[in-house]
């Protein structure tokens, strides 16, 4: 099927990016490699891509510094990709704002279909807002309570009481307008993990847990006391309580 998409792959092994070049060019997508850190930065100068698959074990900057440097200056989708026992690397690569992560030695299939997922959400949001609107204000009759916040769901933008925006990945906008969407309501992972992903997920997928612990960070009206907004269900799931912020 034909896309436009535009994907950059980063790793330093010749082979695994031949490998995915073509395999993604196969299903229609455009794809530029990048062996390093600095290739990578020449990339995206010359041609934005809609996103990056990123290998975490590169030579100088590794996968997660990088991943750091993507997410603050752009909006794309980045997929890290890590080792198979590497769980911290996964952790920290979300923390850090990733999308998503694979882990090798992976099925391209699986890799195709998360990439596609990636895309879905970045492909809803408004256009404006993807082309830097960011920087007018919005509409405050958009906005409602989550916690310490405000959320702005037509603009996909949190702000703290004092009108301060905050860093809002696509992920945390998703959870966001779900819990908004079921209110004292007991969400289970797979639950969650199928309404802001569209897919389906391994059954112990536990990468919502710290999507969560760092939602929690910014909405919590004491982010260092026990959650009272996004409640933990034991055995259950999550439950987010409006009149506790």
């Amino acid at each position: 099927m034909a896309t436009s998409a535009r994907l950059l792959v980063v790793d330093d092994d010749p082979s695994v990016r031949g490998m995915l070049r073509e395999y993604l060019q196969g299903h229609g997508y455009g794809v530029a490699e990048a062996s390093s850190g600095a290739q990578m930065r020449e990339c995206i100068e010359r041609d934005l891509p809609d996103a990056v698959l990123l290998d975490i074990r590169l030579p100088g900057e590794d996968g997660l510094v990088l991943a750091r440097y993507l997410r603050e200056r752009y909006d794309l989708g980045i997929i890290m990709v890590t080792a198979s026992g590497d769980v911290v690397d996964r952790v920290v690569g979300l923390e850090l704002g990733a999308d998503d992560y694979i882990a090798k030695p992976f099925d391209p299939r699986e890799l195709l279909a998360r990439i596609k997922s990636v895309l879905r959400r970045l492909q809803g949001r408004p256009a404006d807002e993807r082309e830097g609107a960011a920087a007018r204000p919005p509409a405050t009759s958009a906005r409602q309570r989550f916690g310490r916040c405000e959320v702005d769901l037509q603009a996909r933008r949190l702000f703290e009481a004092d009108g301060q925006e905050v860093t809002l990945t696509a992920m945390e906008f998703e959870l966001l307008r779900t819990f908004l969407a079921h209110p004292n309501r007991v969400l289970s992972r797979d639950q969650l993990l199928q309404h802001t992903r569209n897919r389906e997920w391994e059954p112990f997928d536990r990468s919502i847990d710290i999507r969560i612990g760092r939602l929690r960070r910014k909405v919590e009206p004491d982010p260092a006391g026990e959650p009272r907004v996004i409640r933990t269900v034991r055995n259950a799931g999550y439950m987010y309580v409006p009149e506790a912020g």
